[in-house]
């Protein structure tokens, strides 16, 4: 791609419940609505929003990282079209046919099931359409709700990184997964 060019539109996915779509314009006040909510940022690696040109840059960067490679998806409801979190794929890799994955799914559609749909579809995606081989994933140690979601979807520990983030004046450690095609569990446990 040549400076200047638009990426090629994400595919949309879908799953039972879940529609996975472009990130618009539009999303921005349920972006701000996202990352403005505390429950879901306690775990986040950057503080949570207070200003909603917060979610104007991040429309800018995500424009940007579109460009450069990323998949940054929106999740919608099936029967409606309004974002409820998001799901992207970065730092691909052709080369060593890996990735890395992060997610937010709004606080009202928790314990649902909906974050390990969304993750299932685009791990099918990533595996099956993108052939990759390996997706990594960074998640706090304290946040055992979405450590136990990523292992029921075959990820593993693989070590933890002390230290790694400065959020709110508080230093958060990571804890790193990975999951390989082979151990890719395809249905809902």
């Amino acid at each position: 791609m040549t400076t200047g060019e638009r990426p090629e539109p994400l595919p949309v996915l879908e799953s039972p419940r879940l529609r996975l779509r472009e990130i618009r314009e539009g999303d921005a006040a349920a972006l701000f609505v996202l990352h403005g909510d505390a429950r879901v940022m306690r775990y986040w690696s950057s503080a949570v929003w207070t200003d909603p040109a917060q979610a104007q840059e991040l429309l800018q960067r995500l424009h940007r990282d579109r460009a450069a490679g990323a998949m940054p998806w929106a999740i919608a409801t099936r029967d409606g079209d309004a974002l409820i979190g998001t799901v992207t794929l970065f730092n691909i890799s052709a080369v060593h046919r890996r990735a890395e994955i992060g997610y937010a799914l709004a606080s009202a559609h928790w314990s649902k099931g909906l974050a390990g749909e969304a993750l299932r579809v685009v791990l099918r995606h990533a595996f099956g359409a993108m052939q990759l081989e390996r997706i990594e994933a960074d998640t706090d140690p304290r946040n055992e709700p979405s450590l136990r979601m990523l292992e029921r979807l075959g990820f593993r520990r693989e070590g933890v990184m002390r230290r790694r983030w400065f959020v709110a004046g508080e230093w958060c450690d990571s804890a790193w997964l990975g999951l390989l095609r082979g151990d890719f569990r395809d249905e809902p446990a």
